[in-house]
């Protein structure tokens, strides 16, 4: 490796220990047992279609490119670390940062929910984060609800000619606060207030999450753009064979 790139995997390792060592606060995601199971089983039937759209997405991509398999264990590493940031928010919970929009806009939201399914199961198992009861809810908002705005929205700044950092960073940070947005309302499905209602509920979940998630959502942004950028100046090549760089001339 030249001098410059071995500083850029210097850097990149210490921004991955920083991100990693947090301390140790209340239950990411939607926790083990809290949702009915009628919610469980209904939001996992919900996500086998784009699993099974991810999974053939992928294997496309794959067998077409197979220097494409690092830049997707790069995309699934991103939403493994910034997903365990996790920040506490009001009333005992917390928030987190998704990562899922890079993966997004690189290879499709289809892709992102496969991505996103693995991350969750690790986090479950391995950090007790989540739980396997609600992997379908939190795989819905999570790595396919959060994953398909920012797809949309990246697309759709890319047409009407708006800069290209300023469109990946809007993709990354609205795709972020709408995964919360979905959470808000699948809780609130599953326990409606007495007065108002699910959409009140929701409210209040959205009152919960806000005060942490905005500021996080900005710093996803930012933080993919920079990830672009340096995907750009170190794996230009890996880029084209995807036809990112392509689509962003």
């Amino acid at each position: 490796m030249t001098k410059k790139q071995k500083k850029a995997v210097v850097l990149t390792a210490v921004l991955s220990l920083c991100l990693g060592i947090v301390p140790s606060v209340s239950a990411m995601h939607i926790m083990e047992g809290y949702l009915p199971v009628k919610f469980c089983v209904i939001w996992g039937v919900i996500c086998v279609p784009f699993l099974l759209a991810g999974f053939f997405k992928l294997r496309k991509t794959i067998q077409e490119n197979r220097k494409a398999i690092t830049l997707i264990a790069m995309a699934g590493a991103f939403v493994f670390v910034l997903s365990s940031l996790k920040i506490p928010s009001v009333t005992g919970s917390c928030s987190h940062m998704t990562g899922t929009g890079l993966g997004a806009i690189l290879f499709g939201p289809a892709a992102v929910s496969v991505l996103g399914i693995i991350v969750l199961i690790f986090q479950a198992i391995l950090l007790a984060h989540g739980g396997l009861t609600t992997l379908g809810a939190n795989t819905f908002s999570m790595a396919i609800a959060g994953p398909f705005v920012s797809f949309g929205i990246y697309k759709l700044c890319e047409k009407l000619k708006v800069n290209r950092k300023v469109g990946i960073f809007l993709a990354a940070c609205l795709g972020d606060l709408f995964t919360y947005c979905v959470t808000s309302i699948q809780l609130a499905m599953a326990y409606p207030s007495e007065s108002g209602g699910a959409a009140a509920s929701a409210v209040k979940f959205l009152g919960v999450f806000a005060p942490t998630q905005i500021p996080l959502a900005v710093i996803e942004g930012i933080l993919t753009v920079v990830i672009v950028i340096g995907l750009e100046s170190f794996a230009k090549p890996e880029l084209k064979m995807i036809g990112f760089v392509k689509e962003a001339k």
